[in-house]
């Protein structure tokens, strides 16, 4: 039985808890850290608690990393260093440079022991989507519209950190999707900076476009279609039902993400416990997370300037082909 540990004990802390004690097989919930002790321990239901999250990675066989975005990566460094196989939410690092150095410590290494929370990889509508565009049905893709909604944001939540902590998300579903590199962006916004058009060509002339808006007011709303040379493959609304009431119809959206990706989530940490026990790392690696946030920090600079900008990365390690 493998013996994870969990480090933070916000809303995605508590919901990978939740799967360790409830869903997922071949793994339990060895602990939970967090300065919040009382929180922690409601979260988690009998398991240790623990306050250093140094001293959980040492006790546990493997580690998810749902702390503050500021200590990502010094936490995801120091289960490279112990050898601990490490599920770390987006961001990877607060910097594109420190992000790298997570990626130097694992080539250092010789293991691929990271996988940075992407979900998305694992929602069923867009590994079906992935699917149907490599079964080569519509032909090569030419266009992919991507469209990122959320209900409301705070105040302090800047057009800057519309693409930092909500944009990311499709920076690489677009990269698992198409199978292609961003080569350039380009950043328009609307009075007040939301919502944004985020504009990306690839390496092999696809054009990206993503519309987010923080503040859409209806629900969360997550789409994706991608235009094709012969047709097109798009998502349908992730719902089940159509209420019909007072001359009015529709459907209903989530009010966030967790309802909305809780299957994409459970698949996600279902695979990377197998993947652990046959010894094959799953998701979106460690590089991956470098290159979202280096992309995302280049398209603030976009939006900045106005300009459509290149996208500059370094070669891709070897460790990653």
């Amino acid at each position: 039985m493998l013996r994870v540990g969990v480090i933070g004990t916000g809303v995605m802390g508590a919901e990978h808890a939740r799967l360790l004690r409830e869903e997922i097989s071949g793994a339990c919930l060895a602990g939970v850290c967090d300065v919040a002790v009382e929180r922690a321990e409601v979260v988690a239901c009998g398991a240790r608690v623990f306050t250093d999250a140094l001293a959980l990675i040492a006790d546990v066989d493997a580690v998810i990393v749902a702390s503050p975005d500021a200590t990502h990566s010094n936490y995801t460094r120091a289960s490279i260093a112990l050898g601990k196989p490490v599920i770390c939410e987006k961001p990877i690092a607060a910097s594109a440079a420190d992000g790298l150095t997570i990626v130097e410590a694992e080539v250092a290494g010789g293991r691929a022991l990271v996988t940075v929370g992407f979900m998305r990889r694992f929602d069923p509508a867009y590994v079906e989507m992935r699917a149907a565009l490599q079964s080569g049905r519509i032909g090569r893709a030419v266009i992919l519209h991507n469209i990122h909604r959320n209900v409301s944001a705070p105040d302090w939540f800047t057009g800057a950190m519309t693409i930092t902590n909500s944009f990311v998300h499709e920076i690489d579903i677009s990269r698992f999707l198409l199978g292609e590199e961003m080569a350039d962006v380009q950043v328009s916004a609307a009075p007040g900076d939301d919502p944004l058009m985020i504009t990306m060509r690839t390496d092999a002339g696809t054009v990206v476009s993503t519309e987010v808006n923080i503040n859409a007011g209806y629900g969360y709303h997550v789409y994706a279609q991608i235009v094709g040379r012969s047709g097109t493959i798009e998502m349908v609304p992730p719902a089940s039902i159509t209420v019909n009431n007072g001359g009015h119809g529709g459907l209903s959206y989530a009010p966030n993400w967790v309802p909305r990706f809780a299957e994409a989530y459970r698949r996600q940490m279902q695979a990377w416990v197998d993947g652990i026990a046959r010894g094959v790392r799953v998701g979106a690696s460690a590089w991956d997370g470098y290159v979202t946030t280096a992309i995302a920090e280049q398209a603030v600079g976009a939006m900045a300037s106005g300009n459509c900008t290149a996208i500059r990365l370094p070669p891709r390690p070897a460790l990653y082909n």
